[in-house]
Order: structure tokens, then sequence, then C-alpha cells
């Protein structure tokens, strides 16, 4: 069954679950994935960009950890990109992972690695917990 993925944030977990729960913001429209990291001084947790295959870093401030993912969200490769660099394309990704440098190596993500996204409910859904 295919996923759908929207814009929203949620978290994010190495080794299918096993790992330290990471705060996740998701580009999932034409929107969100073009602006991606662009004027931003940097990150807390991750970006998820679907679909893709891969990224630039023209325009950013700070340098990247980029980890390609193939649809079960298994990583394919992982690199650290410099400002104002061309991405290579990965054949089999369907999504990418952005994060500040050195973030995936302290996460334990490396080539093979099964990731687990817990996506939050968009605001107004009835299922969604709020706090009063």
């Amino acid at each position: 069954m295919r996923r759908r993925w929207r814009d929203g944030t949620g978290t994010l977990q190495a080794g299918g679950g096993e790992g330290a729960a990471v705060p996740l913001e998701v580009a999932a429209s034409y929107r969100a994935r073009t602006r991606g990291l662009l004027g931003r001084n940097g990150l807390t947790g991750a970006l998820l960009l679907t679909p893709a295959t891969s990224v630039h870093t023209f325009g950013m401030r700070f340098p990247i950890d980029v980890a390609h993912l193939d649809r079960t969200l298994r990583v394919i490769a992982v690199t650290t990109m410099p400002p104002n660099r061309l991405g290579r394309p990965r054949l089999r990704a369907r999504h990418v992972l952005e994060a500040e440098a050195g973030a995936m190596a302290a996460w334990g993500l490396r080539t093979g690695t099964l990731l687990t996204v817990t996506v939050d409910p968009p605001p107004g859904d009835p299922n969604r917990l709020t706090s009063r």
C-alpha cells in the first residue's frame, strides 16, 4: 500500500524504531520541497523531502548531511554536502532526508539502516492531541 505524504511534522527513528526519536519536518508539496532549508541558519532534527531523488545546497548557509532513502525508508547512501553544491541523483531513491552536518552519524544512520517515521496528525484532525 502506498503511503500518502503531507507537509507536517513528526518523529524519525533509526534502526526500525530502536534509536532515539528525532524531530522531523515533512516536505511533500512542491512548494515545501522547493523551499527546503533555504534561508535557515540551522535545523533541529531532520527534513524529509518526498518524493525526491537528489538535492542541491545553492543558497544554503551551512553544510548538511543527506541520506537517500528507498520506498521502504531504507538508507541507500549518506553524504555530507557543503553549501553551493549540486548533489548526484540516486536512481532507486524515493525520499531524501536532510540534517545538519554530523547529525546523521550521531543518530547511527548509515547505508542499510531502516528508518521509522511517525507523522503527527494535521491541525483540525479529531485524532490530534491538544493541550488545555
